[in-house]
């Protein structure tokens, strides 16, 4: 059977992150591993939810787990998801930026989110700002 062309698996990729459970579920992972109880005390909802949630995301490869005796931890499969995100927030960030309430809220998160308050801070993308 013939592989897919690159754009159309690009596109299921997207697609599977196309839910804001699973982005903010994402966005919780980066500051290290969490139980699913954690989880579901941030995101506030049913724990079949979360489960289904968590599935896609651990068979999509972007999330591992953990059993650490009767608790099971759920992280981030490497640190490319993490710069994903950090890349979303600043793309967001210039589209959105005549939206003051959005924009304020993408800063918030880059502070909260990024595990790491000392690291250089990420530069300007090539060929300056991104245009809607």
């Amino acid at each position: 059977m013939p592989q897919p062309p690159l754009y159309q698996v690009k596109a299921e990729f997207f697609r599977m992150l196309g839910h804001p459970v699973r982005i903010r579920v994402l966005e919780l992972l980066q500051g290290g591993p969490l139980p699913v109880r954690d989880l579901l005390a941030d995101l506030g909802i049913e724990a079949s939810n979360l489960s289904q949630q968590l599935g896609v995301l651990r068979r999509s490869g972007i999330v591992v787990s953990v059993r650490e005796g009767p608790v099971v931890l759920y992280s981030l499969a490497g640190a490319d998801v993490a710069d994903l995100l950090r890349s979303a927030r600043r793309i967001l960030t210039v589209l959105l930026s005549d939206r003051a309430g959005v924009l304020e809220q993408l800063r918030e998160a880059e502070t909260t989110a990024d595990p790491d308050p000392e690291a250089e801070p990420d530069p300007e993308p090539i060929g300056g700002r991104i245009r809607a």
